[in-house]
Parts: C-alpha cells; structure tokens; sequence
C-alpha cells in the first residue's frame, strides 16, 4: 500500500518497481500521479487501485498483462472512452471500478474490433487500393500511409458519439496493423518518429515541478510548468536573445544593443508563455485568452515583488483552465481545469476563514466562470476547488466581487441578467451555504461591470451589447429584481446615441469612468458623477454622458478588445488588432478633470506609448494574426500581463 504519501508520477521509480517481480497487489489511490510510467513492469501484479489521482491516460496500463481488478475512480480527467481502452488493452481484466466487466469487455475486443477492421478494410479498398503503384517507392509509400491513417480516422465511424475519441484509437491502431500485415508498409515512418519526439518534449516540459516554489497539490489543481515558447524575439526598440536551454533556463534576460541603450523604453518584454493549450498542445494557438486578475497581496500567500509592495502572481484563464502565473520568474505555479468549461472571467477576494483550533485566518480565494454558466470557488493556498454555484443557465461573460463585502460576487450573464450572490464564508470542512441577493435586469448582454468607488453598496455600472447602464443595488431597498435606472448617452456623428456596444469598462479614479465602444478608434473619458446628478431623482431616465476626453485608439471594428486601468499611476492600457498595447499617462489631465468647472479636451489624447508586439517566431514561424483581448497590469505598474487570441501570454515589466 502506496496510498495518501503525495506521490507525483516521478515518484514511481522503474529501477524499484521493476525488481517486485512476484507484487500482485498494489493501492496508489489519493495521491498525485498524472500517468504511469511505461517500464514499471510488475508481470504478476492482479489487482491496481489508483483511487482519487489526476490521470489523464491509461493506456500504460497494458504493461500489467495479467490485471484482474482495476479501480480508478475520482480521476476527473479520465472518461467513459479509457473504459473501452483498459478493456481492450487488458485481455484477464475482470472487474472495472467494482463492476464486472466480462461480457462488455468480451464485446470490445471481439465484436467491436471485427466491425472496426471491416470498415476500415473497405476505406482502404474503396479510396487507397489504386492510389499505390505496383512499384513504389519508399517516399510513396510514406505519403500514402500518411493520407490513409488521417482519413480514415475522420471518415470511420461507429458506436455512440460518446465513445468517439475510443473508436478513432481503434481505427489508428487497426489501421496500422492492417497497412503492415496486408501490404508491408512499414510503421517505422518519419511520422511515427515525431510523434514520439513530440511526447518526449512535453513530457520534459511538465517535469521538472520542483521548480514551483509550491507546496505538492491537492484536489482539481496541479502544479504546472507552461509550454515555454522558445521564440526569437525583436521588439521595435531593443532586441532580445533567447536561450535554447532546457526549461528550466527558460528566461533569458535582455541585452539591449549599446546603440539602442540610451533610447526611452519604458517596458520590456520578459516572457511568452503558451500555459492554457487544450490537451497542453505545442501546436495550440486558437485558444482565447480572456481575462487576468493580479492577487491581492496577504502577509503570507501571493509571492510579493522584492522592490514594491505589490502581488507578483497573476490569475489567467482561457480554454479549459485557469493558471496562476509569478510574473518575475515566468513560472506557471498552479493550474486549474475542466474539460468541458470554456473559462471567460476570473476575479479574487480575501476571506477570513476559521482553521484548526478556531483560529481564523486571510485566504486568498479565486473565483472562475464561463461557458457553463457555473462559478467555481478556488481555495488557492490549499489548491482545491471547494465548490460551485450554478449561477446562470447561460454563459457568464464576466465576474467581480464587491471591494467592501468580501462575499458579495457579481455575475453578469448571456441571459442578459446581473446577479449578486453571497458566496458565504467555508468551514473548515469546506462546507458553505451561498444565496442569492439580487437580479439586475439587462436590456441587453452584459459585458463589463464595474461597482462605483466612491459608493460600491449603492450603484453598479455595466457596459453591455446595448449600451452602457447603472442600477442601484442597495441591499435595503427591499425589490430583488431591478430594472436599470439610466441609460448613457455618448456622442455619435452630429447627434448622441444610446445604442452602441460598450465592450470596454473601469474607473480611472473615484470618479472619471473610461469607456471603449464598439465604434471605431473610440475610447472616451467622462464623469460618473457630473452625469450620473444630472438625472436627478425619479425614474429611469436617459442620461448624456459628461464627456471629459476622447482617447486616440486604432480605428479597428473589431470587438471585445477590453480595457484596464491602474489608477495609482492614472494610466489607461487597450490592445489592439495587431498584438500592441495602447499606455495613456493621464496624470497631466486628472485634477483639471476633478474639478466642478473642468472642460473637455477638445483634441483626442494621443497614447504616451504604444508597446508593439515583438517579432515572435515560434519553431521559426510567425503566430497567426494576434488580436489582444485583454491588458492588465499590477497595482504599482510594474507589470504588464497580455492576453492574445492565440493562446498566448505575454509578460511585460516595467524598466
């Protein structure tokens, strides 16, 4: 018995294992093991229970020929589909998860595979027979192979939608064999080999966990090391070198040209990390990087900057995942995922929780949401995700949690409804009870959100499909469903309009709100405060917006490319189409803005700097078009976190 030692798949070492020659019985459940290594041998081992790991293959499971009984339940990765493949691969096996599997086992690799070899048999016959010539060459060859085994796994199919990712595994491997026995087409291709170097390379990629300065994982988390990219790097004002080196070395720091050394940059490339790939490709840039959160700060939890006393570790999601990245050693500490969420907004706060011995205690807790419409509480320091609230039954666009009450969380949602939830504080069990407060009814989807600073228990703003809206949300007001109580107004052409998307939303500072529409190159600055009194009191009413400035922004159409603020440095951050990020230095323009009698600048303000993106090569090619859907930086801006289209990260730091 192995069980509850913490041990990771490295633990398991062959030179140990493969001398237990005559084990027949081995217990490895709740640990940490992501998959078996390939030599551990064990030929007499009967029964395997590997309970309460991360799997995420079993297929290395076929070096225990003689496996009777195989337990591994509460290995969230694993599905129905490694079922059919432990089945297959294990002729003896006779109970799967306590169940008898005998005659569906039977089926399988009998039933099943005769109906798959038949299929595939026909493919060939039908598509591929006349393709090879009577001589070929071996490059023919190659290529034919090729073609085959990729079209055939797309066109075969059979059984239930479910067990898809099986049936093509079959289809692979019957493919295989059939292009062997029938025509002696060797399996030894160059394309087998790469798929072989390819494994080799991530697998090396995710090893060396012990550079996460974190505790061993427990729970949905794991301890992850990002796909690094090795890129060749050449930003428009100082050029990078990026070592070739193991992982480990993965940053390189850059070495500005003595020519190039007296020139202004005020930001330097630091790290391009490619962590939130579906299936943790190399080859994955499609997926959508949407939102990032800096840490609060604890006197124990997020790792401080050395120099300024703020968060260095950031909360990013997109895809399937959510990571939490040290900005300064480009370490991707933490992972979180689930294979069927589709991750849009993450947001953070501080709850006082009780511990042993009822001494309580400041945790730093994470809050996740997207496609499905769920929220999932995160308890990052114990890395466990403790719970979820099945808040919408539409996706949720973007969450926040109110700066004053710690457990009051807003989710703003496709069905075109704001609700405020009282997530309540876990017991030491990680029981909690959470309740809804209130529904702000939307006129259309909301987007952004962004709780009033000067009076965060009182009015809530929201930039939506339609417009850009406030309610009240004072709890006390008795009514649970609200309506909006204004509608802004901004300019448009000669006239002003209320119908626009607003897909860019957040304070500067107590008072000046920055905007983004979906109107080309538009990003305005105006008074919440000086609209907002303008409306007076009564019923919802449509406003004009009190516009104190228009920024200089690219002039795409191209939507969702939010905004951020740092309002301790005035500053004002907006991606583009092309992979630059837009800095506004607005101290010059606040306390002018701040008073009652401050006028709009007439002229638009032009950005304080534009960071372009890199010259990025990745495997000596150049990304796909990068579109930044997301800019955020630290609260001292000594960081800069960009979130792209491709599924790639970047990390800037302030010189």
């Amino acid at each position: 018995s192995l069980s509850k030692l913490q041990l990771k798949t490295g633990d398991l070492d062959p030179r140990l294992f493969s001398r237990l020659r005559h084990l027949q019985k081995l217990d490895l459940s709740d640990n940490l093991l992501d998959k078996f290594p390939n030599s551990l041998t064990l030929p007499d081992l009967r029964v395997l229970n590997c309970n309460n790991n991360k799997l995420e293959d079993v297929t290395a499971l076929k070096q225990f020929p003689l496996l009777e009984e195989l337990t591994y339940e509460n290995n969230v990765y694993l599905t129905l589909n490694d079922d059919y493949k432990v089945m297959f691969l294990l002729q003896n096996l006779r109970l799967l998860n306590g169940k008898d599997i005998t005659k569906l086992a039977k089926h399988v690799r009998c039933a099943n595979s005769r109906k798959l070899t038949s299929k595939v048999t026909a493919h060939w016959e039908k598509f591929f027979r006349d393709q090879l010539p009577e001589k070929h060459t071996a490059e023919q060859v190659k290529s034919i192979r090729k073609e085959f085994l990729k079209s055939v796994q797309t066109n075969v199919v059979y059984g239930p939608s479910s067990l898809s990712e099986f049936t093509r595994w079959r289809v692979k491997m019957i493919a295989e064999e059939f292009l062997t026995r029938s025509l002696g087409l060797e399996l030894n291709s160059d394309t087998e080999s790469e798929e072989k170097m390819d494994e080799n390379e991530e697998e090396s990629t995710e090893s060396p966990r012990e550079a996460a300065e974190d505790v061993a994982p427990v729970g949905d988390f794991s301890s992850y090391i990002s796909n690094v990219l090795f890129v060749t790097v050449t930003p428009s004002k100082r050029k990078r070198n990026h070592s070739k080196s193991s992982p480990r070395n993965k940053r390189s720091k850059s070495q500005a040209n003595t020519q190039e050394e007296a020139e202004d940059v005020s930001a330097e490339p630091l790290h391009f990390l490619q962590c939130h790939s579906k299936g943790n490709s190399r080859e994955d840039f499609k997926t959508q990087l949407w939102s990032c959160v800096f840490e609060p700060v604890l006197d124990s939890g997020a790792r401080k900057d050395p120099i300024v006393s703020s968060s260095r570790t950031v909360a990013t999601c997109g895809g399937e995942s959510v990571c939490l990245i040290d900005c300064e050693t480009g370490t991707v500490l933490k992972k979180y995922k689930v294979a069927t969420e589709e991750f849009f907004s993450v947001a953070w706060t501080t709850l006082t929780m009780v511990i042993s011995d009822s001494r309580k205690k400041a945790h730093n807790i994470l809050a996740a949401a997207g496609r499905r419409g769920i929220v999932k509480l995160i308890h990052v320091a114990a890395d466990f995700c403790y719970g979820e609230i099945k808040a919408h039954k539409k996706p949720i666009a973007t969450v926040c949690f109110s700066p004053t009450q710690e457990t009051h969380l807003f989710t703003a949602s496709y069905d075109k409804r704001i609700a405020l939830w009282d997530i309540g504080i876990p017991d030491c069990d990680y029981n909690f009870k959470a309740s809804q407060l209130l529904v702000l009814e939307a006129a259309s989807i909301p987007l952004r959100i962004a709780l009033v600073p000067t009076c965060p228990e009182q009015y809530l703003l929201a930039g939506c499909e339609g417009g850009c809206f406030a309610w009240n949300i004072q709890l006390d007001k008795g009514q649970k469903s609200r309506p909006f109580e204004a509608i802004f107004q901004f300019p448009d052409d000669e006239s002003m309009t209320t119908s626009h998307r607003v897909d860019g939303l957040a304070f500067l500072n107590d008072d000046v709100v920055v905007s983004k529409s979906s109107k080309p190159g538009c990003i305005y600055l105006w008074s919440w405060s000086r609209s907002f009194d303008a409306k007076g009191k009564g019923c919802q009413r449509t406003v004009s917006a009190v516009i104190l400035a228009e920024l200089e922004w690219s002039t795409t159409d191209m939507s969702y490319l939010t905004l951020s603020t740092c309002p301790a440095k005035d500053y004002v951050f907006c991606g583009d189409e092309q992979g630059s990020v837009w800095m506004y230095n607005l101290s010059n323009y606040t306390t002018a803005w701040g008073s009652a009698k401050g006028k709009r600048s007439e002229r638009r303000i032009p950005p304080t700097q534009i960071l372009k993106w890199p010259e990025l090569r990745v495997n000596g090619e150049q990304p796909p078009e990068i579109l930044v859907n997301n800019v955020v930086s630290d609260s001292t801006f000594t960081y800069l976190v960009v979130l792209t289209s491709v599924n790639i990260t970047a990390i800037w730091k302030k010189s």
